[in-house]
């Protein structure tokens, strides 16, 4: 009863900051990167902060101080009698440059939103529910590019393309972890997404020599309404387990699929009138990836270290049409190693606070999902943080965590005659994040004379 009642509880705070969330999820940019012209955006680092600050690692993480949202399976690590919940904010500063011509050109943007709502509790001996509401990727730009054509600017003059973009995919994902035996665990989760993408692109003749000087404005607004159901399968066997130290291998397969987003496309002429020149609502293929992830995960009284390898097939997906001024792009199969590792100088410290601390590095390393002009965009991120105990022996903490990372570099182009570097992206993010662990102690219903 006590269980159910604390479910219960959860169920309704979840219900009452979901809401909050997801409007701060939506209400700004979420990412700044030319990168997200095309397709679902930047996608956004899975799992809470503890998993983040060590690269990312998490297929076969296996703890009940940790909620997972990378495998399912470890569901069932929910001890009996207890549940976990999980909250974080992240804040992030983008720097973009590029070289045009032999010229550098630099933009910086800075954000700041949630990050995860999560919990987990169980449901019987060895059996585990989890839920969580995070972002699945972001849509954030701002591009512009001139007309170069000689024979254009001789009988039109200067036309300019200008391109914008936002929006924001959001993941729910309710799933259950069964341990079938013992040391061997499977999962399945539910995932459901839902969010809006706004692109716009606007041409503008600023000088029309045919037609005696008039300036002209086509504007195209592409909006995208996308919700849709997936699901994900895992798996977690303990290869050793002893009261000293555990090596645990996880596997997860994520089904993909089409996300066949409604999409209203207008596009308005700038004339005095605004006259509307197309208008309609049509569905199209956004596929998400199909996912295979494989790690290990090793842990014992002071420390844990884990490895993953990621693989998501993107090639089934139609490539993005050209645009005037832009480069082509295509969609691309990616790979990604990630390595974490945790250290806790001694949990049952007493005396001093700081070795009851866990401290926690990482690094990851892949590929991005879209080649422009045939090139391979590499990206990495180099990880820290630590954990703050609430109180002694207790499992709630506080968490803090920065990322530092690169995506693509300024490797030169060569487009309509220009000479165009790739845009070398690079970012810091900090987060928040607050683990609360209720006991035996919460459950137990006190009695008053």
């Amino acid at each position: 009863m006590q269980v159910k009642n604390t479910l219960i509880k959860l169920v309704v705070i979840a219900a009452v900051m979901i809401p909050y969330a997801s409007a701060a999820q939506t209400s700004s940019i979420n990412a700044f990167s030319p990168y997200t012209m095309y397709g679902i955006g930047e996608q956004n680092t899975p799992g809470t902060l503890p998993m983040r600050s060590m690269g990312g690692v998490g297929v076969a993480m296996r703890s009940s101080g940790v909620v997972n949202l990378l495998n399912p399976a470890a569901f069932s690590a929910a001890p009996q009698k207890s549940f976990l919940f999980n909250f974080g904010l992240e804040g992030q500063n983008y720097y973009n440059s590029q070289k045009v011509d032999g010229m550098s050109k630099s933009t910086a943007y800075n954000t700041f939103n949630f990050h995860d709502i999560a919990f987990q509790l169980p449901l019987a001996r060895r059996l585990g529910l989890g839920f969580s509401l995070t972002p699945y990727s972001s849509v954030g730009y701002r591009v512009s590019a001139d007309e170069q054509s000689d024979d254009v600017w001789g009988n039109i003059g200067r036309v300019q393309y200008l391109y914008a973009g936002e929006g924001d995919l959001t993941e729910v994902k309710l799933g259950i972890g069964w341990e079938v035996v013992k040391r061997v665990s499977i999962g399945v989760a539910a995932q459901y997404y839902w969010g809006d993408i706004e692109r716009t692109y606007q041409t503008v003749v600023s000088n029309n020599i045919v037609n005696g000087g008039s300036v002209n404005t086509v504007t195209g607004t592409d909006s995208y309404g996308i919700s849709r159901i997936k699901m994900q399968l895992g798996l977690q066997a303990d290869l050793i387990q002893s009261e000293r130290q555990v090596l645990t291998l996880g596997a997860t397969y994520d089904m993909g699929g089409n996300l066949r987003p409604s999409v209203n496309q207008t596009v308005v002429n700038g004339d005095i009138y605004g006259t509307v020149v197309r208008g309609d609502t049509t569905r199209m293929a956004l596929k998400l990836p199909v996912q295979l992830g494989v790690g290990l995960y090793y842990q014992n009284a002071k420390i844990a270290a884990g490895v993953d390898y990621i693989y998501q097939n993107w090639e089934n997906n139609e490539s993005p049409k050209s645009v005037p001024g832009a480069v082509n792009v295509a969609y691309k199969n990616t790979n990604t190693v990630k390595l974490g590792f945790e250290y806790t100088p001694n949990r049952m410290d007493i005396r001093n606070y700081l070795k009851r601390w866990s401290y926690r590095v990482g690094f990851r390393y892949g590929t991005y999902y879209q080649t422009f002009e045939g090139k391979t965009l590499s990206q990495y991120a180099v990880t820290a943080g630590f954990g703050m105990p609430v109180r002694f022996l207790g499992r709630s903490s506080i968490d803090f965590g920065v990322e530092f990372g690169q995506r693509g570099n300024d490797s030169p182009l060569r487009i309509d005659n220009r000479q165009i570097g790739l845009v070398r992206q690079r970012y810091v993010k900090f987060s928040l994040g607050l683990t609360l662990f209720g006991e035996d102690s919460w459950f137990v219903r006190y009695k008053y004379d």
